[in-house]
C-alpha cells in the first residue's frame, strides 16, 4: 500500500470532541515541514533547470488532477499579481479543464493522454519546464503529461507523498515528501496538499527572486490591483527613497510600479 493510502495514526475519529480533533490534525501537521526541509535537495536541483529555462524566455508548467491541480493553478494565478510577471509565465492546468477548478470532474484524471492535449493548446515546447504535482504518484493525467514532455525533449519535475511511485519514472528531477499517513485516511488534501503547497510556494518565489523581481525583499514588480497594495508600494517607495507618503504615492501612481518609481526618484 501506497503511504498516502497507509491507516491513520488515529481511530475512531467521529466520537472524538472537536478539540481532540483539532489537537489531532495538528499534531499531524508539525511533520510537514519537516519532510519538506528534507526534499531541498531534489528541489534545488530541480529549481536550477527551471530558472535557466525561464530566463532563456521559457516558462514553467504544473499539471494535476483534484486537490494537486487546483494547488498548480493557485500557484500559477498568484505570479502575475505579486511578481508582475505575464499571465503566460507560469500556467496550471488541471485535469478537468477549468469547471475542475471548483467542482470534481468524473473520470478526469484517468485519461492518460488529455493532459499532452491540454499542453498543446499552449505550444509547449523544449524551451519550457513542465511539474507534475500528483501526491498519489500515479495519477494517469499527470503520468501521460510527463511521460510525452519527455518524449518531445522538455524537462520535468514531479512533486509526490510517495517515494518510488510511478511519477518518478517519467521525472527528471523527481520532488518526493514523503508526509505519512494522513489525519481521515487516503485524505490528500491535508498532509500532502500542505506539503506540495509549501513546494511551489518555494519554487516559484524561489525562481521570481532569481529572475529579479524582488529587490532586497520587497515585491517591487507587484501589480497595484488594490488600494492595499498602492498603500504599501507608497511605503516601499518612502523607506527607499527617505521622502513622505503623498509625494511616494504621486510617484508611484505616475510610473506605475515600485520599480519605475524608485527609479524615476534616484534620477
Amino acid at each position: 500500500m501506497s503511504i498516502t493510502e497507509s491507516e491513520s495514526n488515529f481511530n475512531n475519529l467521529e466520537n472524538l470532541s472537536i478539540g481532540e480533533l483539532l489537537q489531532g490534525i495538528n499534531q499531524e501537521d508539525h511533520s510537514v515541514g519537516l519532510s519538506v526541509q528534507k526534499a531541498i535537495p531534489q528541489i534545488e536541483n530541480a529549481l536550477e533547470q527551471i530558472v535557466l529555462k525561464m530566463k532563456a524566455g521559457g516558462r514553467l508548467f504544473y499539471i494535476g488532477a483534484g486537490t494537486s491541480g487546483r494547488l498548480g493553478i493557485l500557484d500559477a494565478s498568484e505570479c502575475p499579481p505579486t511578481f508582475g510577471v505575464g499571465h503566460d509565465k507560469v500556467i496550471g492546468l488541471i485535469a478537468g479543464g477549468d469547471n475542475a477548478i471548483r467542482k470534481a470532474v468524473e473520470f478526469a484524471e484517468d485519461d492518460q493522454a488529455q493532459a499532452w492535449e491540454d499542453l498543446q493548446e499552449y505550444n509547449i515546447s523544449e524551451k519550457d519546464f513542465l511539474i507534475g504535482i500528483a501526491a498519489s504518484g500515479r495519477t494517469p493525467y499527470v503520468i501521460g503529461g510527463l511521460k510525452m514532455a519527455q518524449e518531445k525533449g522538455i524537462k520535468t519535475a514531479c512533486i509526490t507523498c510517495n517515494p518510488n511511485s510511478e511519477v518518478i519514472q517519467v521525472s527528471d528531477y523527481p520532488i518526493e515528501v514523503a508526509v505519512g499517513p494522513e489525519f481521515v485516511t487516503g485524505s490528500t488534501r491535508m498532509k500532502a496538499g500542505t506539503a506540495q503547497k509549501m513546494v511551489l510556494n518555494m519554487i516559484s518565489t524561489t525562481a521570481m527572486i532569481q529572475l529579479g523581481h524582488v529587490k532586497g525583499n520587497r515585491m517591487v514588480d507587484m501589480q497595484l490591483s488594490n488600494d492595499k497594495l498602492v498603500d504599501r508600494g507608497t511605503k516601499m517607495i518612502m523607506h527607499e527613497l527617505e521622502i513622505g507618503y503623498e509625494a511616494a504615492k504621486k510617484l508611484l501612481l505616475e510610473h506605475g510600479s515600485v520599480r519605475k518609481a524608485v527609479e524615476a526618484g534616484k534620477r
